[in-house]
């Protein structure tokens, strides 16, 4: 009798279905993990910019810059205020805090995630008070993260 070495035809036809099949379960959740991934990062950058906008208000407050105009130093860096917050137009919250991966427009005070489906509804904006002793308002929106 010969002795032959190998897979036959038939066990070579059941692995590729299954690995078929794991393949047509594993790659929805994949995407779902990109997806995930993007909104924790809008999140995360929300958090950020907040906390940039917090910390500059608190260094305003010792300066006294609390006016409807001023300005402050940030690592470095120029912040231009409005009523003791971090200013949209540019030179404001975009010199008071690094997010990577986000692009900013200073017209619209939004950040938008970078390679995101759509990155104008992947994004978080940012308005600057209207007003003495009012707050600035953050808007964190996920629909086109997905």
């Amino acid at each position: 009798m010969n002795n032959q070495k190998g897979f036959t035809l038939i066990e070579l036809v059941v692995v590729i279905v299954i690995l078929g099949i794991l393949a047509a379960v594993a790659v929805p959740r994949f995407v779902n993990m990109q997806s995930d991934a993007r909104i924790a990062a809008v999140n995360g950058a929300s958090g950020a910019i907040k906390g940039a906008g917090a910390i500059a208000h608190a260094q305003a407050l010792i300066k006294g810059q609390t006016g409807a105009t001023g300005s402050i130093t940030m690592e470095g860096n120029t912040v231009s205020l409005v009523y003791g917050y971090p200013a949209t137009a540019a030179g404001g919250i975009d010199n008071a805090v690094d997010v990577d991966g986000f692009t900013y427009t200073a017209a619209t005070g939004v950040f938008s995630l970078d390679g995101s489906p759509t990155p104008a509804t992947c994004s978080v904006t940012y308005a600057e008070p209207t007003g003495a002793n009012l707050s600035p308002t953050y808007t964190v929106n996920t629909a086109g993260c997905n």
